[in-house]
């Protein structure tokens, strides 16, 4: 959906893009999910709005405040630079490489005054400190348009980091108390988050824009030896993604299968929490090895690379707020096995191969006949055509519309 402003309209205030997380990164070359998204923001809003975007963030040292335009400009292409290069890197930077970032990134903590002004938040950083934003918003004289991802660690604390539960409950319980508008990734996000918002007994608008499809480097498909099939799975290594059955139905493959006709599984993903079982087996587990093949740090050009050869994309999570894997995979022509969960839906549409989380059987017979190019990979094959690929201006004409609003409330 293209915005249908007026360029009167989007004229109308000040639009203020909050960064935090962005900065908080700076020690880091791979990104996170979160981290696309608010870097597409960045990109997108200032696309729509130019010299109008203003830059603030709550610094790694505490103050807040707007930021030099000329040093954001230039830190996002040092990250984009990051993210894009041959050799992706996993570890932290150096203090020193990363201190004049820090520097030049320090804010104003100059008073602003403008009447219309709308605050932008795309992560949930420093959403946990409701008293911070109270003052953040206070100062600026702005309403603030928030993006909810997902409302996970609360439905379902048995796979966030412990205390995981406690934290999101205090950035929701901020959203419902001081967010004027709200943007949320995928109606199944929307829904759960309904009655957070309805018990706050104030009008937050809500706002339904599925995150756009990254648009990935051109690359030549990566093919194995002997042309040998792969899968990749594609995700933060963490016990919602599910990797457990996933090994294990590589493990039993490679007891049951002759070595040459069982597939490859290339698992790409930095390891997140609660996930000692699944190392162990990355590890540990004789069966796997020449079959499974971990990827902690994984550039864009080379994970391009991966997807447009891959057989399929593998994600059978129990819980996701968006599928941006799935529209990634979907984007270069790869097929997806997924699991049957609405925002999943959400994403790929009628293309993917839908099933339960917890159907082992199932899996192995929609991977085997995806690496044999079965009736069900052909199938598959003829709907991708079809698929309506979320783009990133369509996101950002809907956040626009939003701020739009919310401007002529001021």
């Amino acid at each position: 959906m293209v915005s249908s402003l007026s360029p009167a309209v989007s004229r109308s205030g000040e639009v203020i893009l909050d960064i935090s997380r962005l900065i908080s990164r700076v020690h880091y070359s791979t990104p996170s999910g979160v981290d696309r998204v608010e870097m597409a923001y960045a990109r997108g809003l200032l696309d729509h709005y130019g010299d109008r975007l203003a830059f603030a963030a709550v610094h790694p040292c505490g103050l807040y405040g707007r930021l030099s335009r000329r040093a954001v400009l230039a830190y996002l292409d040092e990250l984009e630079s990051r993210w894009s290069s041959q050799e992706g890197n996993p570890h932290r930077r150096s203090l020193a490489s990363s201190l004049p970032w820090l520097v030049s990134l320090l804010p104003s903590r100059t008073e602003r005054s403008s009447m219309s002004a709308v605050y932008v938040q795309a992560s949930p950083h420093h959403l946990t400190r409701t008293e911070q934003v109270r003052r953040i918003l206070a100062r600026e004289k702005a309403r603030f348009l928030c993006l909810v991802h997902d409302l996970i660690p609360i439905e379902f604390p048995e796979y966030a980091r412990v205390s995981g539960d406690s934290q999101h409950r205090q950035r929701i319980a901020t959203i419902a108390a001081l967010a004027d508008g709200v943007i949320v990734n995928s109606a199944a996000t929307g829904r759960s988050l309904q009655p957070w918002l309805e018990s706050s007994g104030r009008r937050v608008d809500v706002h339904v824009a599925l995150l756009g499809t990254e648009t990935l480097p051109a690359a030549e498909p990566f093919q194995l030896g002997g042309g040998r099939p792969y899968f990749v799975c594609l995700g933060t290594i963490e016990p919602r993604k599910n990797h457990l059955l996933l090994l294990n139905l590589w493990r039993h493959l490679a007891q049951t299968l002759e070595p040459q006709s069982v597939p490859r599984l290339i698992v790409i993903g930095r390891r997140g929490w609660e996930n000692e079982q699944v190392v162990d087996m990355l590890e540990r587990c004789p069966a796997l090895k020449g079959h499974v093949e971990e990827l902690n740090g994984c550039s864009d050009a080379r994970m391009a690379s991966l997807l447009r050869g891959a057989r399929a994309l593998l994600m059978p999570s129990f819980a996701e707020g968006y599928g941006m894997p799935v529209a990634e995979a979907l984007s270069v022509g790869t097929p997806v096995i997924c699991s049957d969960l609405p925002a999943l839906r959400e994403a790929g549409g009628d293309a993917p191969d839908y099933l339960s989380p917890l159907d082992g059987p199932g899996w192995q017979a929609l991977i085997l006949d995806h690496a044999g190019r079965g009736p069900l990979h052909t199938a598959q094959m003829l709907r991708l055509p079809h698929w309506h690929m979320p783009r990133w201006n369509e996101h950002v004409g809907i956040v626009a519309d939003a701020i739009a609003a919310l401007q002529e409330r001021s």
